[in-house]
C-alpha cells in the first residue's frame, strides 16, 4: 500500500473556497488502476492559515506514479493556478509506503 499526501496552507477566510474547489473537482480517480480511497483533511488554524492535506491511498507506489503521468491527472489539475491567491505557498508532497 502507498499513501500520497499533499499539505496545503490556505489563507484565512478562504477555507470554504478551497473545500468547494475540491468538491467540484473531477478527479477520475475511481477509474484509475490501483486507486483505493481519497480524503481531504482539515487541520488546525494557525495565525495566518488553515492546514489541509489531500490523502490518497493506492495499492502500490507505481500505481500512484502512473496516475501522475496520466491524462486523468492532467485533467484533474488543469486550471489549478487560477486559485493561487488562496494558497500561502506551494503544496508540500509526502509519500509513504506501508511497512506493516
Amino acid at each position: 500500500m502507498y499513501i500520497a499526501m499533499n499539505r496545503f496552507k490556505i489563507a484565512l477566510g478562504r477555507e470554504s473556497d478551497f473545500e468547494q474547489i475540491w468538491k467540484e473537482r473531477e478527479t477520475r480517480l475511481d477509474e484509475t488502476l490501483g486507486f483505493v480511497e481519497f480524503h481531504l483533511l482539515r487541520g488546525k488554524t494557525e495565525e495566518n492559515h488553515t492546514l489541509y492535506a489531500s490523502h490518497t491511498t493506492w495499492k502500490s507506489e507505481i500505481d500512484f506514479v502512473n496516475w501522475t503521468k496520466s491524462d486523468a491527472f492532467r485533467q484533474a489539475h488543469k486550471g489549478s493556478g487560477e486559485h493561487s491567491d488562496i494558497y500561502l505557498e506551494h503544496p508540500h508532497f509526502e509519500g509513504f509506503e506501508a511497512v506493516i
